[in-house]
């Protein structure tokens, strides 16, 4: 069977690309390993940024929606120190080019923008033959017409254009959730605060990062530098060991931080950060290409959900422009450019902070580079 415009993976990148395809009249089908949309729990908060992620939600012809959708006061921000004191704080007034939105709202958007069937469930990947036939774990296949994938960081279609796979960059996060967290975590709540926080180690490589979602839900990333080996001696299959495990390296931190751990809801999930080389790029393969993660997974940096909703976003506009060839061509152009040249510190700095970063934060984060 020959399909039009075939996307791997309904993941945010994916399903951006199918709505903006749907926008411009252009049939897609979207093929997911997943037996459903709530197969799983799809993360956690999301700040959507004015000069990407936005950009692409425009494209898709949805801010209303995405309004909708905003959790208000989550830009806020707190950043302490290891011992729980206050070094820098800002109020969400409303003026920030951020704004928070859980990740399953955002995807369920999507999902409900696109016509009825356009998503196949339960239809995992088993590989990808040159021609742009793809093979599911049952044993049918189907041939594409533009084959695209969005299948994230160990995609099945990235070896039709490269030879590069992720390799480990050196940290994980080991996530954890707190429920009910104002009347049964009242200390750790207050540390967090209302949007999020940010607590920078002794050490470079180890901090605490956590945000208020919705509800009265804490959610949690600890972050360690340590070898993949090292994660591998810990048994996250008991979760009250594994959690005093990784709290133990935080010793001499204020107990309401370590309490992110030691006193979670749910046991503590290992997510170790894996990259592709920086500004890999391929030559052009007729037909075939690679949105979000799959084509440029880096460890994360607040950017990843929003490039790859921008890679959708524009890939389906080129499509609807352009001659297939010259779409992709196009489309990979700009892509790589933009993978090769991160988003600017200064701009970062402005979204963030609304100006210049202020300098008892500067200095903190001084203290923590490298060689300092």
């Amino acid at each position: 069977m020959r399909t039009p415009v075939t996307i791997i993976g309904a993941g945010l990148g994916g399903l951006t690309l199918a709505r903006v395809l749907h926008v411009h009249g252009i049939e897609a089908v979207v093929y997911e390993a997943e037996a459903s949309p709530m197969a799983r729990m799809q993360g956690g908060m999301l700040d959507i940024h004015d000069y990407n992620g936005r950009l692409a939600v425009e494209a898709a012809g949805l801010m209303t929606e995405f309004r909708g959708l905003i959790l208000e006061g989550r830009q806020a921000m707190r950043v302490l120190d290891a011992s729980g004191k206050l070094v820098f704080e800002k109020a969400d007034d409303g003026s920030g080019g951020r704004p928070e939105v859980q990740r399953g709202d955002l995807r369920r958007m999507l999902l409900d923008s696109l016509p009825p069937g356009t998503v196949h469930w339960g239809h995992k990947v088993a590989g990808v033959r040159p021609g742009n036939e793809v093979v599911f774990a049952d044993g049918t296949s189907v041939e594409a017409a533009v084959l695209v994938g969005a299948d994230g960081a160990w995609s099945r279609v990235r070896p039709l254009l490269t030879a590069e796979t992720p390799e480990y960059a050196g940290t994980s996060f080991v996530e954890t959730y707190l429920f009910d967290a104002d009347t049964r975590h009242a200390a750790v709540a207050k540390a967090v605060g209302g949007g999020s926080m940010f607590v920078a180690g002794p050490t470079p490589g180890q901090g605490i990062n956590a945000h208020r979602e919705s509800g009265d839900t804490l959610h949690a990333y600890v972050e360690l530098e340590r070898p993949l080996e090292w994660f591998d001696a810990i048994d996250f299959g008991d979760p009250a060991a594994a959690a005093a495990r990784i709290a133990a390296e935080f010793e001499g931190w204020a107990p309401e931080l370590t309490a992110l751990l030691t006193d979670a809801d749910s046991g503590p999930v290992l997510r170790p950060h894996h990259t592709l080389p920086a500004g890999v790029r391929w030559e052009r393969v007729p037909g075939v290409t690679l949105v979000g993660d799959a084509a440029h997974l880096t460890a994360p940096n607040g950017e990843g959900a929003n490039l790859a909703m921008l890679d959708g976003a524009e890939l389906g506009q080129a499509l609807a422009a352009y001659p297939v060839e010259e779409a992709l061509a196009g489309y990979e152009e700009a892509m790589f450019t933009r993978s090769a040249n991160p988003v600017d510190e200064s701009v970062l700095i402005e979204s963030v902070f609304g100006g210049e970063i202020p300098e008892q934060l500067q200095q903190l984060f001084d203290e923590l580079k490298p060689g300092s």
